[in-house]
């Protein structure tokens, strides 16, 4: 559905106009986390603008913790964009709030800052967390600066302020609950990758098969064989990974296990695209064919909210939790 969007070059508003009545963004609501996750790979493979999965991740964080449900039906419906603060961006499983709420009076203040802040800059909600709960906070309440931090491959980050903003009274959250939207950001972004790996196979093997080395094509040679079989073997473990992290947390569990394997697989993509550029010799790092704009968003994603090696810690967590029980 993304592919068809982006093939046709459509302009950034008529892409969301178009995502938006073809009902993606609802599908958080009217299908399921499975539907979400399909969509994911999807948008990696066209290399979707990201601010579509951050408003769908915003609407999964009202709908799972009951808060600012009003925003709801105006961030399915595409009229509002949104984004999500709700764990540390370098490691996940850290959900300690990091804002402060007080009352004052009758009012709700927030004070803090929020770091690495996806399509903060364009949001019109940023779902987070304060010492007293969650919170959805309308980013043009006086008091809300928003700071563009640079990036890679131009991947829209921001640093959000919050100074004495005033917000609806906090949702008391578990931990438990916030480990659970958490862990589905990790995994449906771990599908993000694993349709970039897709579209970069695909690419490789189409380039192998036209260039020719030595009177021969290139895919005919036994060593670049082995390592586009390696690359598929190393996305399948990612796809079957991402999508069982995908089926848990869908069925109610916070499935932190299953999302740490699911990360762990899913940074292999990053291998998968150096070894795709490694297949198309010189040609790979010549920016008319874009092969470095997967490379640029298979490096963020993967290190997006803790990268294999910290993925490795949750699960060491898990299986220690359980062998103490």
């Amino acid at each position: 559905m993304c592919r068809g969007v982006l093939a046709a070059e459509l302009e950034p508003d008529a892409q969301w106009k178009t995502l938006a009545e073809a009902g993606v963004l609802g599908l958080v609501i009217d299908g399921s986390l499975g539907d979400v996750g399909v969509f994911c790979v999807e948008a990696g493979r066209a290399l979707c603008p990201r601010v579509v999965q951050s408003t769908v991740y915003a609407a999964m964080a009202v709908d799972f913790l009951g808060v600012g449900s009003g925003w709801l039906p105006r961030l399915t419906s595409g009229e509002v964009r949104g984004s999500c603060a709700l764990f540390n961006p370098r490691d996940a499983s850290d959900v300690t709030p990091r804002l402060r709420g007080r009352r004052d009076g009758d009012r709700w203040l927030l004070n803090g800052v929020a770091e690495f802040v996806a399509d903060a800059d364009v949001a019109d909600v940023i779902v987070t967390t304060a010492d007293a709960g969650v919170v959805a906070v309308d980013t043009k309440t006086s008091g809300v600066t928003i700071e563009p931090v640079p990036m890679m491959g131009g991947f829209a980050a921001s640093t959000v302020r919050f100074d004495e903003v005033v917000v609806d009274e906090p949702m008391p959250a578990v931990d438990e609950q916030l480990r659970r939207v958490a862990n589905a950001i990790v995994a449906l972004d771990c599908l993000d990758l694993v349709g970039v790996g897709e579209a970069v196979i695909d690419r490789t093997v189409d380039y192998t098969r036209m260039r020719e080395q030595f009177g021969r094509p290139i895919a005919s040679f036994q060593a670049a064989q082995h390592l586009v079989a390696d690359m598929h073997i190393a996305l399948a473990a990612a796809r079957l990974a991402a999508q069982s992290a995908v089926f848990w947390i869908g069925r109610g569990r916070a499935a932190t296990r299953e999302t740490a394997v699911a990360r762990m697989r899913a940074a292999e993509v990053k291998k998968i695209t150096l070894d795709a550029h490694q297949l198309h010799g010189g040609m790979g790092y010549v920016v008319d064919t874009g092969l470095y704009k997967f490379s640029e968003r298979a490096r963020i994603l993967s290190t997006l909210g803790g990268g294999a090696d910290v993925a490795a810690k949750w699960l060491e967590g898990e299986m220690d939790w359980k062998a103490n029980r």
